[in-house]
């Protein structure tokens, strides 16, 4: 059912954030106050309140979330689209055995809304491959999805 707004993650849409998945977030850009949009995979939820992500240590969502901490999480699952919205905060750096220096972000969630326009379901889900090393992709992979179980 569209515009169905919830103050947690329901049962479903908790279990697939348990995997990596592609997800889509926004922020305020801290130079320009204008959108920032980011595609994201390493995502992880801890319970039906708090959504983890990890990102680049480079990556401008840090900045944008430290003068600006209100962020929207977009995923398609469900055969609908969700708007997961609250406060983004840095939890600290990913540890030193992962290959890539990560940042590990906390999502406080305050609203998850179902933002699929009326009379419609999205009838196939964005998909996606790694276009490096399959056997790196996928030890990375495992690394950063225990790592992020930790915070």
């Amino acid at each position: 059912m569209a515009n169905r707004v919830e103050d947690r993650l329901s049962q479903e849409l908790f279990e697939e954030l348990l995997q990596e998945r592609f997800v889509q977030l926004s922020t305020v850009d801290f130079k320009t106050g204008g959108p920032n949009v980011s595609a994201l995979s390493w995502v992880h939820a801890k319970d039906e309140f708090t959504i983890l992500f990890a990102v680049d240590n480079r990556s401008r969502i840090i900045q944008n979330i430290a003068r600006q901490p209100i962020v929207a999480l977009n995923i398609i699952a469900n055969e609908t689209s969700y708007s997961i919205g609250g406060r983004a905060s840095v939890q600290g750096e990913a540890s030193s055995l992962i290959p890539i220096n990560l940042t590990i972000i906390k999502l406080e969630i305050e609203e998850v809304r179902d933002i699929m326009f009326y009379g419609a379901k999205i009838v196939s889900e964005p998909k996606f491959n790694k276009t490096y090393d399959e056997e790196a992709a996928k030890k990375l992979d495992e690394q950063v999805l225990t790592e992020l179980k930790k915070h």
